[in-house]
């Protein structure tokens, strides 16, 4: 039984430090290397205090503010420890409810506004924690958030196709707005 404890219990301290030491040691290491905005978790600093990552949604109800995909996360919306998708089918009572509240708050917000309400502005993502929003969920939002904060139209347009990341390598996924990016900007044109 000790010839067999032995080399056991030497193999497990050997994969022990290869897989818990040294791998991850030098995965670590070429990320920060390679890429290290990513690898710290692509935070946003504003006045030297981090908002917010750009990988992860936040809450943003005001009426100055571009709002984001509604998120399934529970106990609070944009809970990263607690991320996924509220598993509603489509044809499930709940999502509908939830949809026509959703729709309903947007057109409160904004009662002029007669654009279709995009898809990404009433439904979750599948993660719950979705940071960006679509081009046209951005310019379903424009006239509120340029109402509120007092700035041209056009003002507020520049900023949303700065903020505009087109599909990756221009084939993959779809174009799509940082919904917290492009509220930090609006921050700082609203003080100039």
């Amino acid at each position: 039984m000790k010839q067999q404890i032995r080399p056991a219990l030497v193999l497990f301290g050997l994969l022990t430090v290869l897989t818990g030491v040294i791998y991850p040691a030098i995965v670590t290491g070429v990320a920060q290397a390679a890429f290290p905005q990513q690898a710290n978790g692509s935070l946003l600093v504003r006045d030297g205090k981090v908002v917010g990552s750009s990988l992860i949604g936040q809450n943003f109800t005001g009426n100055a503010y571009f709002w984001g995909r509604p998120s399934a996360t529970g106990p609070m919306p944009y809970n990263a420890g607690a991320s996924g998708g509220s598993n509603l089918g489509p044809t499930n009572p709940a999502l509908a409810d939830a949809v026509k509240a959703r729709v309903a708050l947007l057109k409160a917000a904004d009662p002029a506004n007669t654009l279709p309400v995009p898809v990404d502005l009433v439904t979750a993502s599948a993660s719950g924690l979705d940071p960006d929003i679509s081009p046209a969920a951005a310019q379903y939002q424009l006239g509120r958030v340029a109402a509120v904060r007092k700035l041209a139209a056009v003002e507020v347009q520049a900023l949303i196709d700065a903020h505009t990341t087109g599909r990756q390598w221009g084939a993959l996924g779809e174009p799509r707005v940082n919904v917290l990016a492009l509220n930090m900007a609006l921050d700082v044109a609203s003080t100039h």
